[in-house]
């Protein structure tokens, strides 16, 4: 079964102003020491998109699992390890034909019923959230808090990802919860080698 990292980071594009800005953030992440970075564009064009993946690819150690938000057909043209989906993407099965086998696959869920019905698709591991309010996604859905956590995670055997408003004074709790993994990323940032580093430290 895969075992998730502590840290799950994500690099959201939209947050950058140029492509270089974007590269220099997940190089300095590398540098801070996580192992899986999801590149996320929901504004891009498809060529800008795939730029952008096949140079995060290149400038990345191979030691770094890439995980493609969305798009299948971009993860296997960037040479990424595996895909995220959401509720109102590719279903699980429909995005495993496009990958084969060997590529991670994620699923987002947001309430025990869409977490019960994802644990009995193809994906590999489930994202619970959002765990607390957050600011990166314009229209998030109903916060589930912690306990939203611990019933996932009774809900579950698959590796858990919680997502959503997770700060580095909270991050423990959610651990403590029944998260394998936390994922992070506006509070990667500001200081985005030493956030991590700290991430890390508190994550244990």
């Amino acid at each position: 079964m895969l075992k998730l990292p502590r840290l799950y980071a994500i690099a959201d594009a939209s947050w950058f102003a140029e492509d270089d800005r974007l590269y220099a953030f997940a190089e300095e992440l590398a540098a801070g020491g996580i192992t899986w970075l999801q590149y996320r564009n929901k504004s891009g064009n498809v060529r800008q998109m795939l730029t952008q993946a096949r140079e995060l690819r290149r400038r990345l150690p191979r030691s770094i699992q890439l995980i493609m938000n969305d798009r299948a057909d971009l993860c296997l043209a960037a040479g990424f390890d595996g895909l995220h989906v959401g509720q109102d993407d590719l279903t699980p099965e429909a995005a495993r034909v496009v990958l084969g086998p060997d590529k991670w696959l994620g699923v987002s869920t947001h309430n025990p019923e869409q977490l019960q019905e994802a644990d009995l698709s193809a994906a590999d591991y489930l994202a619970i959230g959002p765990v607390f309010a957050t600011s990166s996604k314009r229209n998030p859905d109903p916060v589930v808090g912690l306990e939203g956590v611990r019933r996932a995670r009774a809900l579950t055997r698959k590796p858990l990802v919680a997502i959503g408003g997770i700060t580095l004074e909270n991050a423990g709790s959610v651990r403590e919860a029944g998260a394998d993994a936390v994922a992070v990323i506006s509070n990667l940032l500001s200081h985005p080698r030493n956030s991590a580093q700290d991430f890390l430290r508190v994550l244990g």
